[in-house]
């Protein structure tokens, strides 16, 4: 209309027909216009976040039937208490407070103590690896163990390798897991019994050539020594799981032994069985941990469940804040499965 009132005195040329490629440009500047204006006014991002997560990072944290959040507040509770070096009060605070927990859920609680040497001054040191036992008069038994000590100091922190190291990962996420765990253990039913192991002084660590896993080799020591009529069929350690990036990956050791690789072989099936794809049995990590001595010296067929890709790792930012409880909730939920299945072979 407004090019023809320009040229009354011409003759009016005929009107031409837009082309295909001006009409669908049309269509598409109509259709972007019509989503701004839905978004804008419609679209809610909070109802969409968890159809996102679920699309990425499969089971959400309320499909699980194990309770990650509670897990995630024994952590902080655990953290809470601050460094728990052996021998320190936040490590003595610490094996209260497990203590009671789990007597109350109908554990039997007892301790392995012992005494070593500090690895700078040479004073005597005690130490104590906590065991819970559930079933106690089944002989036949499963081993799920962690530390529980946390280092000396944050020896990895570029800013402050002498500072306040808290170990919310490194430390305190196998024990929240077990604590979480423990809900249902009176329950279980199979013909295997349990035992929770807390292994003392794993990292009492100062300096280059201290020895690690202090504790771990006292226990398979001893076992080893005398296993009182006790025959442990399986060892599952846990430590590092409440990474909020996870990964789970076996270690080289287990997956070239022959006793134990079976056990990789299962726990990481369940996995797959569940959909918890942060379990990958395809890699492999490098990795020294206790399970070394329960193996080697213990002779226990043993597996390792460790995120070792932590930035946080051995650093003054290794705090609540870097754990999530959907991988407690990931994680837990394969071992209690597992567990549940296992007891009955």
């Amino acid at each position: 209309m407004v090019a023809a009132m320009k040229s009354t005195s011409a003759k009016p040329s005929p009107i031409a027909r837009p082309s295909v490629q001006t009409i669908l440009l049309a269509a598409v500047l109509a259709g972007s216009g019509a989503l701004v204006v839905y978004l804008l006014m419609f679209h809610d991002p909070a109802a969409a976040a968890p159809r996102a997560a679920s699309i990425s990072g499969g089971p959400a944290l309320a499909d699980i039937p194990f309770d990650g959040q509670r897990a995630y507040g024994y952590l902080q509770e655990l953290c809470a208490l601050g460094r728990r070096t052996s021998d320190s009060p936040g490590m003595q605070a610490q094996r209260t407070l497990l203590a009671a927990h789990f007597k109350k859920l109908g554990g039997d609680v007892r301790y392995q103590r012992f005494r070593v040497r500090h690895p700078v001054d040479g004073s005597p040191v005690p130490m104590a690896n906590m065991i819970v036992r559930w079933h106690p008069e089944r002989r036949e038994r499963i081993l799920l163990c962690t530390h529980y000590d946390t280092r000396p100091y944050p020896d990895q922190d570029l800013r402050n390798p002498r500072g306040t190291f808290i170990g919310a990962n490194d430390g305190a996420s196998g024990c929240a897991l077990l604590m979480e765990l423990a809900h249902v253990m009176p329950e279980l039913d199979g013909e295997l019994g349990v035992d929770f192991v807390f292994f003392d002084g794993e990292e009492y660590v100062f300096r280059d050539g201290d020895p690690y896993f202090i504790g771990s080799e006292y226990f398979a020591l001893n076992y080893a020594g005398n296993p009182r009529g006790v025959r442990y069929r399986w060892a599952v350690l846990l430590d590092m799981v409440a990474d909020r990036d996870l990964q789970i990956v076996p270690d080289r050791h287990t997956m070239s032994w022959s006793d134990s690789r079976p056990l990789v072989e299962s726990i990481w099936g369940t996995a797959k069985r569940l959909g918890v794809t942060e379990f990958d049995i395809e890699q492999r990590c490098d990795v020294l941990d206790d399970h070394l001595k329960l193996h080697n010296i213990g002779k226990i067929p043993s597996c390792d469940l460790i995120d070792f890709r932590y930035p946080a790792w051995h650093t003054e930012d290794d705090l609540p804040d870097q754990c999530s409880p959907l991988s407690l909730a990931k994680v837990g939920w394969v071992v209690q499965t597992w567990l549940e299945e296992a007891v009955k072979q």
